[in-house]
């Protein structure tokens, strides 16, 4: 049986259930901390590090640290901002991100996180990777231009649709997704309303005939910065901020 726990986060004392993770008693408690490969129906990874918080004067990934009683944890430091920044700078610079042609434009969270930590342009060189574009399937394609490594669609396809058809290979700078099969996307079972489908968090992998449906305007991020639904719950029902 789960119990209270009172945990600090810069400064402000809030409570969280055991066995809890830093990030989800965050959310619950509406503070943002930014995040990636993270998503809330999988299992946390903490691959992408963009999550860093600093606790007990230790940096840790948010997503894969359980929240303790009394634990001080610090999220709106320059130093942790900046580190974010450089890991986001990095999977820009990592890949090739054009971002006024993507379909994902305004839906991207690549995209959100760089606006919302206000990043005008990467300090690191662009590398300019050659990255394949698997087109085989009717409905669905991916494009390693776009792919962040993040591992969500990896791990819902084998987690939530109980179908392992997405994996990881090659190492370091050659790291891509690919299908399991020799004939590509074409070569396996997926569906444009599969989890692994839907779960992408940029423009990797994109259903096809669906380009620019949503007008400028009306995209997840086009009004309110990304992180805005979490904070406002903080706003409505305070749990326990003195």
């Amino acid at each position: 049986m789960s119990h209270k726990i009172t945990f600090f986060i810069d400064g402000i004392e809030y409570t969280a259930k055991s066995g809890q993770s830093i990030l989800q008693a965050a959310d619950e408690n509406g503070v943002y901390i930014p995040r990636l490969c993270y998503h809330p129906e999988l299992k946390p990874s903490g691959s992408c590090r963009i999550c860093t918080v600093n606790v007990n004067g230790r940096n840790m990934a948010a997503c894969t640290t359980p929240v303790a009683d009394g634990m001080i944890i610090l999220n709106e430091t320059e130093e942790l901002q900046d580190v974010r920044r450089a890991l986001v700078e990095m999977l820009f610079i990592e890949g090739n991100h054009f971002c006024p042609s993507c379909e994902r434009s305004g839906n991207c969270e690549l995209q959100a996180l760089a606006y919302r930590l206000k990043i005008m342009s990467p300090r690191f060189p662009y590398i300019f990777p050659k990255r394949s574009l698997d087109a085989t399937h009717p409905a669905i394609f991916i494009d390693g231009n776009r792919c962040i490594q993040c591992g969500r669609c990896v791990r819902a396809a084998e987690e939530l649709d109980g179908k392992p058809i997405l994996g990881f290979i090659g190492r370091g700078g050659d790291l891509k997704i690919k299908a399991s099969s020799s004939e590509g996307l074409a070569g396996v079972g997926i569906a444009p309303d599969d989890h692994c489908v839907q779960v992408c968090p940029v423009g990797a992998i994109i259903i096809k005939e669906t380009a620019y449906r949503i007008p400028i305007g009306q995209r997840s991020y086009d009004k309110k910065p990304i992180g805005s639904d979490i904070e406002a719950k903080a706003r409505k029902s305070p749990t326990g901020a003195v």
